[in-house]
């Protein structure tokens, strides 16, 4: 399988080998979009379905699992000590991405992407089922450190806003500019005023993808990037509207270009524009 000169190519799997390894017992393969419409109607055979609203979020208030209720997901799913997680996932693994790093940063590292996701898998007319699997339950302990450095919160964003660090705005130029609020297939979570933090690039996320939802090769990433002032020297912070594609552009940029300092800013838009004084741009 070709590497495309990624620097973690074992973080990727392709749909030619997730097929030849779709009886594999070590191998969980988890269907993760912003709901389980897509899931509930076909999804890759032996997969389990995760709703990215209400398996990976709190009951209350906006945060993710802490590690003992994502051990209780995992052990839903029926994951013993060497099983593989594969994710993918509608919209060019938006969810799917935005659940790797969430699995990272809680630390489990048994997880691998989808390239392509469901997007690739269909166009290939590869198989699809409506069995939904029952796993027994299992104990799951995860046993890597959790990393926070890999997520930017509020007060981080805010005191870098304008200074040398890398903002990238993932959004759609339109976004970008403060004439939408959300991609406008999506429900309509918005914040409170449009706009970009100041000094960001706006790198949409789709820029990472080829027409069949892959990533580009590293030296594509690495031109779309660089040309842009996103470079490996500086420390990068990522954001979108609430997370998801800022997930697939962390991941392009930390698994397959090997930047050392990247954050994901999963508050985003959502929270940033509806901040009292923080400091926004538009145009």
């Amino acid at each position: 399988m070709s590497t495309n000169g990624y620097a973690h190519p074992e973080t990727l799997v392709s749909t030619e080998w997730l097929a030849d390894h779709l009886g594999d017992g070590r191998l969980r393969i988890v269907d993760v979009d912003e709901d389980t419409e897509a899931y509930d109607k076909s999804h890759i055979p032996s997969s389990v379905g995760w709703n990215w609203t209400t398996d990976l979020h709190t009951e209350v208030g906006r945060d993710y699992l802490d590690r003992a209720a994502l051990e209780r997901l995992l052990g839903a799913a029926g994951l013993e000590d060497d099983t593989t997680v594969v994710l993918y996932g509608g919209n060019n693994n938006w969810f799917a991405a935005y659940a790797y790093w969430i699995l990272r940063l809680r630390g489990f590292d048994r997880v691998k992407l989808l390239d392509g996701g469901r997007k690739k898998w269909e166009l290939e007319s590869r198989p699809m089922t409506q069995e939904v699997m029952d796993y027994q339950h299992t104990h799951v302990t995860i046993a890597g450190p959790e990393r926070p450095e890999i997520r930017a919160l509020r007060g981080e964003v805010l005191a870098k806003a304008g200074t040398d660090v890398g903002m990238v705005d993932v959004r759609s130029p339109e976004e970008f500019r403060g004439e939408k609020l959300a991609p406008p297939h999506l429900p309509q979570e918005q914040a409170q005023v449009p706009g970009h933090i100041p000094g960001a690039a706006n790198i949409p996320w789709a820029q990472a993808a080829n027409d069949d939802g892959t990533f580009k090769s590293a030296a594509e990433l690495r031109t779309l990037y660089e040309g842009k002032g996103i470079t490996s020297d500086r420390e990068v912070i990522a954001y979108c509207r609430i997370g998801e594609r800022s997930s697939h552009t962390w991941f392009a940029l930390t698994e397959l270009l090997g930047y050392p300092e990247v954050k994901n800013y999963d508050g985003s838009w959502t929270e940033y524009g509806s901040l009292v004084g923080a400091p926004v741009e538009v145009g």
